[in-house]
């Protein structure tokens, strides 16, 4: 573990503090993991460690079986709510992209503006129903 790694993403609790921390058995947690549903860290012993990010999903996998999913249905959920957030971000730096792709635009067409006093052909105003002269 590095020191730039966020406190929510650092692997420090074994399975049984996991398993009694969320209020399941060790057990359910090896199934999850088989599952796809979790990927807890390993150490280079091979023992599973558990950061407070994966505590939160395994409650939201928690929330997602109460509500009546099976397993795949939960891992099809949580499959397309990674998706949607990959689609978020994406969308989010094309917006970006956007807005300054629109702000040189305007940073140039404020340099190919002339102003009507220095414009090189005279203007002159015509009023409606007069003839020109």
């Amino acid at each position: 573990m590095s020191h730039g790694t966020p406190r929510n993403e650092r692997a420090v609790y074994v399975i049984s503090v996991a398993a009694e921390l969320t209020g399941v058995h060790p057990q359910t947690l090896r199934i999850y993991e088989r599952k796809g549903l979790l990927e807890p860290t390993r150490t280079q012993g091979g023992s599973r460690r558990f950061s407070d990010a994966d505590l939160a999903r395994l409650a939201h996998i928690q929330e997602l079986t109460n509500a009546g999913l099976n397993l795949e249905g939960v891992r099809r959920v949580l499959e397309l709510e990674a998706e949607v957030a990959d689609l978020k971000a994406q969308l989010h730096a094309l917006g970006v992209e956007a807005a300054r792709a629109i702000e040189a635009t305007h940073r140039q067409y404020r340099r190919e503006i002339v102003p009507l006093n220095q414009s090189p052909i005279p203007y002159v105003a015509v009023r409606r129903g007069q003839p020109r002269s």
